[in-house]
């Protein structure tokens, strides 16, 4: 299959298995989805859903967040890991809401990475889920199985970005981002894939995931 051919394939196979896409991280709006993604980093989207209904209790806007004092922050969203820096983050980004944008998220891409503990993916989903800006924001899984798919080189989630954007339509960005995690998460997780069942892969993968995979 030429790339044109494999990026078809993807997206009518894709919309087959999740026809609906609803975001993985419980929120009410974009400053809850901001700090679901934020606390995200090296933690499943399982635990942070477990965490974020105790931390937004006492907390969910930017002028009850910075009421909290980091340490109250840190014991709330420890069992989300990088407890220490993510609630400095999530204390300093909550302020900077308050000083410069009245408590309110912008919608806009470098505004957000400028924030602490917000990097570019961050700020894609943000932008992509929240304000339906579209973006591609790449994870673990969206690299492994594009670079599988011999839709990217794989070098780095930047160049995989690049690509996707390049293969894809632009109007599907933000429901397909969804969609290749949900598949990954399904049917071709990162330890153990079985290509029994990665049935993506096995069709259109290249040799080197055929032969990995084996």
């Amino acid at each position: 299959m030429t790339k044109k051919e494999k990026a078809q394939y993807i997206i009518d196979e894709l919309e087959k298995l999740y026809p609906e896409t609803p975001v993985p991280l419980d929120h009410t709006d974009s400053y809850t989805l901001l700090i679901s993604v934020l606390l995200s980093a090296q933690c499943t989207d399982i635990r942070v859903n477990q965490i974020t209904p105790i931390l937004f209790a006492r907390a969910n806007n930017p002028y009850d967040m910075v009421k909290l004092s980091v340490d109250e922050i840190r014991m709330i969203i420890r069992p989300c890991g990088l407890s220490p820096r993510k609630s400095q983050a999530i204390y300093d980004l909550s302020q900077i809401l308050i000083d410069r944008y009245e408590g309110i998220v912008p919608d806009n891409m470098e505004l957000l990475e400028e924030f602490p503990g917000v990097g570019h993916k961050t700020a894609s989903v943000v932008m992509s889920q929240s304000f339906g800006v579209p973006a591609f924001p790449v994870d673990t899984h969206i690299h492994r199985l594009l670079t599988r798919w011999g839709i990217t080189s794989g070098k780095n989630v930047v160049v995989t970005e690049n690509d996707a954007k390049k293969a894809f339509p632009r109007e599907l960005w933000n429901k397909l981002h969804l969609q290749i995690i949900f598949y990954g998460r399904e049917y071709s997780p990162a330890r153990s894939p079985k290509l029994e069942i990665d049935f993506i892969t096995r069709t259109i993968g290249t040799k080197t995931a055929l032969a990995e995979l084996k």
